[in-house]
């Protein structure tokens, strides 16, 4: 679903520059009509509905509200708000326009209802987990999205972790990931207008990610539905969804290797690792559901015994402080699945 938009500004060039960003950036999102005077304005708004209204202080008395979901004041924040009547709420007019959008989105999605029933999952999902702490999780699931967005497709990587490492990859320039689970919370809203809103696109490696919860609680409370509902939305506006799991082992990580198509199994070098990897596939019923869509990362040169499930992606040991340029140096590797695996 577009939302449509409406731009009501006398202020041409701005209105010029919006709409081409809009329409050139964010087409799969919005669909934008523009209208510069009064006249035009009634025309628009007498012929059809708008989601959101993006208008200038001289045309909100010429607006009829009533085709209008969402009024946003245009404001320049050169002075004090203009008196408008009602409650409109205001958007700041000089800012940078992703930053807008962001605003725009999460307003819309806080006004809309609930979406009910499930849709279509549209995009693929790669759990990535491990048994122990340290042992690469994040790294490989950072290889793995960087490897698929190289290839051209739309990759979202979502960190369920409950102390993210986000902020150690990515600008965290943005609105938190507790917005989405606030609306999960609370049951209403429009969840994945608002995953539209606050994600964020990192340009080199072109991966879409969520700045980190605002507080340990915010990810620590969320339920296994929580967690089936966050996925489900995720998926729909993405074609690759990669989730950075905890270590835990309780009802949310089921939920969410019961969602995933593809599971990355993460061990390394230490015997911690080996024993607990080995503890899990010889004696967790688990692992017996998901071993058919179940592969072994033997991370960091790690010599493995993979008789227990089909696939075994072994990586290097890539020794920098930078662990951007470590995720990034072993994306082809984790990426390239359709080449047989190596055993040992």
């Amino acid at each position: 679903m577009k939302i449509q938009l409406l731009i009501a500004t006398d202020d041409c060039d701005y209105a010029e520059h919006l709409s081409n960003i809009l329409a050139g950036e964010h087409a799969d999102a919005i669909e934008v009509s523009v209208c510069s005077c009064h006249e035009n304005l009634h025309e628009h708004l007498d012929s059809r509905e708008f989601d959101v209204a993006l208008l200038e202080a001289s045309m909100i008395e010429s607006a009829d509200m009533q085709s209008i979901h969402l009024p946003l004041l245009l404001w320049p924040e050169d002075g004090n708000a203009p008196n408008i009547p009602g409650e409109i709420k205001k958007i700041r007019k000089y800012q940078r326009i992703s930053s807008m959008v962001s605003s725009m989105l999460e307003l819309y999605a806080r006004e809309q209802a609930a979406e009910s029933g499930s849709c279509l999952k549209r995009a693929l999902i790669t759990a990535v987990w491990s048994p122990v702490g340290g042992a690469g999780k994040t790294t490989v699931a950072l290889a793995h999205s960087a490897g698929k967005a190289s290839g051209g497709k739309q990759v979202m990587y979502l960190n369920l972790e409950p102390f993210s490492s986000v902020s150690a990859y990515f600008s965290e320039a943005g609105k938190s990931v507790s917005a989405v689970f606030e609306m999960l919370e609370a049951g209403k809203g429009n969840i994945k207008m608002l995953i539209r809103g606050i994600r964020l696109q990192d340009n080199a490696s072109e991966i879409t990610y969520f700045c980190r919860p605002d507080n340990f609680d915010d990810m620590n409370i969320l339920t296994a539905e929580n967690i089936a509902a966050l996925i489900g939305a995720c998926s729909e506006v993405t074609d690759e969804l990669v989730i950075d799991m905890s270590s835990a082992c309780d009802e949310r990580t089921r939920k969410v290797f019961e969602l995933a198509d593809r599971i990355l199994l993460v061990t390394d070098t230490t015997q911690t690792a080996q024993i607990k990897y080995s503890q899990f596939a010889s004696q967790h019923n688990i692992f017996q559901r998901i071993k058919n869509k179940a592969a072994l990362v033997a991370n960091k040169g790690a010599m493995v015994n993979g008789s227990l499930v089909d696939e075994v992606i072994c990586l290097p040991l890539v020794q920098s402080p930078d662990a951007v340029a470590v995720y990034k140096t072993l994306s082809a590797i984790v990426a390239n699945q359709c080449h047989p695996s190596v055993r040992h």
